[in-house]
């Protein structure tokens, strides 16, 4: 394991044993220290905002966006209880509702569990992870001690991860098998396997998986929206009714412009939680110029 990725856990398993109260002081000071030093990811938060919400003023732009530096500090801190805390800690960290939800659908065949990009992901999956057995995708990280960290971090319970170097092939394997897939729809990975549709009016590269995969093998639709709580500093994570109209016989363009169209509405009731660093609209339309430059 590198040096960094050593002294990252190292402090996880510190940051672990520390109170709640104490862990969300260390969360607010990081992410106030990030706000004045990581200005890359602070423009970059900065401009998706601007593109999804024009009818605020600038000021409350900076408004969001410093909120969701703090809130996003707050989720790295307490990956230190998803990771290294005990069951007790976790489950009084993230409070999980409707997850009979998932049993039930479970009866009827293939479950995908939607969890758009809030900043609450990591705690979702860990509670879930405490629950049933599942599959999940994962990013593989470029350093080789850091991906060895979050494997074992995110595969503590027994989640299968699944590289999404290998492909749809191994995620219709664990579908087989029963288990339910905690699928990330909202990330931009480029043109392929995607279409343009609008996300907060902005045309957005959006993966046609979802519907594709309810379509193809019948899966259900499981939306898992996760809100952080200012000020208990506890998660809420709830499982949604199924989106019986991604199955429909829409095109898949329609079905995904749906999607899109709830997950806006999830946005909007905790704005400043969702994963704004990331460059949700880098891929163009062909001819179209970027946005971010």
């Amino acid at each position: 394991m590198s040096q960094l990725a050593n002294l990252l856990e190292k402090t996880l398993r510190w940051l672990a044993k520390r109170s709640p109260a104490t862990r969300r002081r260390i969360g607010r000071g990081l992410g106030e220290i990030a706000w004045h030093t990581v200005r890359r990811r602070r423009r970059i938060a900065l401009r998706n905002i601007e593109l999804c919400f024009p009818e605020l003023t600038p000021a409350e732009h900076r408004r969001m966006a410093h909120r969701h530096f703090i809130a996003l500090a707050q989720s790295v801190v307490d990956r230190s209880v998803l990771w290294y805390g005990t069951e007790e800690q976790i489950r009084d960290l993230v409070q999980l509702d409707d997850f009979e939800r998932v049993n039930k659908a479970l009866l009827n065949g293939p479950v995908i569990l939607l969890a758009p990009h809030f900043i609450g992901l990591d705690a979702a999956g860990t509670r879930m992870s405490l629950e049933r057995h599942a599959a999940t995708m994962y990013q593989v990280q470029s350093d080789p001690g850091f991906d060895d960290l979050f494997r074992r971090g995110r595969g503590r319970f027994g989640t299968e991860l699944v590289s999404r170097r290998d492909g749809i092939r191994q995620l219709l394997r664990y579908l087989r098998a029963g288990l339910p897939l905690y699928y990330l729809p909202d990330m931009d990975f480029g043109a392929n396997s995607a279409v343009f549709v609008p996300f907060f009016g902005v045309p957005a590269a959006t993966l046609t998986a979802p519907a594709q995969l309810a379509r193809n093998w019948q899966a259900q639709l499981l939306p898992v929206v996760t809100y952080w709580n200012e000020k208990t500093g506890r998660y809420h994570v709830r499982v949604l009714p199924a989106l019986p109209e991604l199955q429909s016989d829409t095109s898949l363009e329609e079905a995904t412009l749906r999607l899109n169209q709830h997950i806006e509405t999830w946005v909007r009731a905790h704005p400043s939680q969702y994963y704004w660093v990331h460059k949700r609209f880098k891929t163009r339309p062909p001819g179209e110029p970027g946005l971010y430059d």
